[in-house]
Parts: structure tokens; C-alpha cells; sequence
């Protein structure tokens, strides 16, 4: 069986499985179909792991698979099923996972890809309760994606910034694939969007995804523009996963009560903050983690109905992971890239 392993820091190798064991209960059995990249997997490459691990380690933390075979007690599932596979190995016994609230598991172990074997093998056992049926319409590539890219985004802007209806939003990494989804979700509701790119090529990209403003943050300081677009107002909701570089801007940015949300920090993990900003103009700074099981069925409901799509900058398969990870590393994508497997 064939899988991607890390071996040492930015070097990864294919190598050969045995296969797994058969379903035990509660389990089943994926062929897994493709893998999209994340920045966690350009941390875990460049060797930014923020727990124990052991190498060699399987990559790949948001993927899809096939259901190859069932364990017992699984009644929910079935043979050649698509299904998107939730990242997190969480317990499923405590308080929040009963809740539904997955991604604040109590006893979580780890996420697979980083601190746990990842997705980019042909096989792999999984708790048949970490799988998220894939509906009709959605093909490998969109339950891919459901995980990370799209649950991450409705965790962010709909359980926790409470988005609505006609406000003004500014995303941050436009062609990034969590910022391209945040493009479509926020504009299907109505919001007007404002987003920032890196360079003059991704402009015309985002606002096709329906993006109202987009900024080159390279060539204009995005802040005053936004405060130049809103009339001084401010946005009602910042989109934040870019981290110290953007921080001091996007507080800016914020009206008076104005939410920031924020999933990320790619440009470093330490700011600063005006502590007298952020009780004076009465600003909600809010942290997002991930995403409940319920955000990648929705993603997928949309999906299905026509409503948001992957933006898929690239397919490569086991022999492009170098190149696709230096890219990602170099900010030169627009969307994701997807890794085939099976």
C-alpha cells in the first residue's frame, strides 16, 4: 500500500504499507480518493509541529475517501460510499463531542497529518463516526474540501461572527482556499465583500468568486483603502488567518463594535495590540478552531445545490508534493491544490 511519509524536516518519501487489518467495531475501512493541502501541512514540512510526534509520519490532515469494508456495529454506512473524514481523532465520549461540539473534544489526541498519521495513504481505518456522507452531486474533490477549507470557514463566520445579511466583510487571503471559500459563503448571504491578494494576477480571480473590492496588499496599505471603501465606517466583520503581519491593520478596519474572527496565523504567532482600540471602539475578538461535523455537512449541502464550489488551483499526485508544498509555502496558489490518490 502505498503512502506519502515525512521523513525529516521538508523531506518526504513514498514508501510502502502493509495494508490495515480488517475493520475492528465501529469502524471502516477507506480508500482514500484525494487529499487537499493545507497550511498545517507547510508547518508540518517545514517541521512547526506544537506537539510530540513521532517520524516517519503519514501526511495530510483533510481528505476523502471510499468505504472499502465495515466493521460490526456500523449500520450508517455502506461499501463504495463517498464520505469527507473529519481531522481531528476526537473521543467521542465527552460533553462537547456528544453536543456536537467536535472541535472542543476534551480528550482529543491530535490531528492526523500533524500530530497523528495522516490521509495520503491508498487505505486506512477510521471510526465510522468521523465520516460525513458525501450527498449526491458532490464528487471526491468537494468532500475533500469539506473539512478544512468550507468547515472552517462556516465555523468562523457563522457559529462564531454571526455573519448576517448585508454587512460588509473584509477576508484576508482571497486566493488562499480558505479565503476563496469565505468569498462565496459571505457574498451568497448578501454581505459585501472586501478582500486582499497578493498580486495583481489573483484580482480578477477573486472577483469572479464575487469578491465587491480586492486589494493588492503588497502594492497598498489595505487598511486605509478599507477605510477609504466604507467611508471611515469600518467593516462590521474582519476575516482574520494571516496573523502578525495583518493584525494591526485589521483592527483598524473594525467599526465601532465590529467582530474580528480569526482561524490562523501563517505570518507569525505573536502581535501586538492597542489594548485602549479594543475597549473603546467596543471590538469582539473572537478564536476558531477547526469546525463541528454539522459545518462540513452544510458545506456540502451547498455544494450540491450549486450554491459555493472548490476553487482548485492544481491537481498533482504523489510525485508533485514537493513542488506543490514550495508553492503553497510561496503564497503562488489561487484556490487549493489536491492530491490524488486513489
Amino acid at each position: 500500500m502505498r503512502a506519502l511519509q515525512l521523513i525529516e524536516d521538508r523531506r518526504l518519501e513514498q514508501v510502502e504499507l502493509p495494508p490495515p487489518p480488517p475493520p475492528a467495531h465501529g469502524e471502516v475501512t477507506l480508500r482514500i480518493k484525494a487529499v487537499a493541502l493545507n497550511h498545517i501541512d507547510v508547518w508540518g514540512w517545514r517541521g512547526m509541529a506544537f506537539a510530540k510526534r513521532k517520524l516517519p509520519l503519514t501526511i495530510g490532515a483533510e481528505a476523502s475517501g471510499e468505504v472499502d469494508a465495515i466493521g460490526s456495529g456500523v449500520s450508517n454506512l455502506s461499501p463504495g460510499q463517498l464520505v469527507s473524514i473529519y481531522g481531528a481523532r476526537t473521543c467521542g465520549l465527552c460533553r462537547p463531542c456528544k453536543e456536537g461540539r467536535d472541535n472542543l473534544c476534551e480528550h482529543v489526541s491530535g490531528v492526523h497529518g500533524f500530530h497523528l498519521d495522516g490521509f495520503a495513504q491508498e487505505k486506512i481505518n477510521l471510526p465510522a463516526r468521523l465520516l460525513v456522507p458525501a450527498p449526491p452531486g458532490v464528487d471526491a474533490i468537494g468532500a475533500a474540501v469539506a473539512p478544512v477549507t468550507f468547515g472552517t470557514v462556516e465555523h468562523m463566520l457563522f457559529d462564531n461572527a454571526k455573519l448576517e445579511p448585508g454587512e460588509t466583510i473584509l477576508i484576508h487571503a482571497g486566493g488562499s482556499g480558505i479565503g476563496s471559500a469565505a468569498i462565496q459563503l459571505a457574498k451568497r448571504m448578501g454581505c459585501t465583500v472586501i478582500t486582499t491578494v497578493g498580486s495583481n494576477d489573483k484580482i480578477d480571480k477573486a472577483k469572479a468568486l464575487g469578491a465587491d473590492h480586492v486589494i493588492n496588499y503588497r502594492e497598498d496599505r489595505f487598511e486605509g483603502v478599507v477605510r477609504k471603501i466604507t467611508r471611515k465606517r469600518g467593516v462590521d466583520v474582519v476575516f482574520e488567518h494571516v496573523g502578525a503581519d495583518t493584525w494591526a491593520g485589521s483592527m483598524l478596519c473594525l467599526r465601532r463594535g465590529g467582530r474580528l474572527v480569526t482561524c490562523g496565523s501563517t505570518s507569525g504567532v505573536s502581535t501586538q495590540m492597542n489594548l485602549m482600540q479594543l475597549f473603546q471602539q467596543q471590538l469582539k475578538l473572537l478564536g476558531s478552531f477547526g469546525c463541528r461535523m454539522e459545518n462540513m455537512a452544510n458545506a456540502m449541502q451547498k455544494m450540491a445545490a450549486g450554491q459555493v464550489q472548490p476553487v482548485i488551483d492544481t491537481e498533482v499526485d504523489f510525485n508533485g508534493i514537493d513542488t506543490a508544498l514550495k508553492r503553497m509555502e510561496g503564497r503562488d496558489v489561487f484556490g487549493k491544490i489536491i492530491l490524488r490518490v486513489g
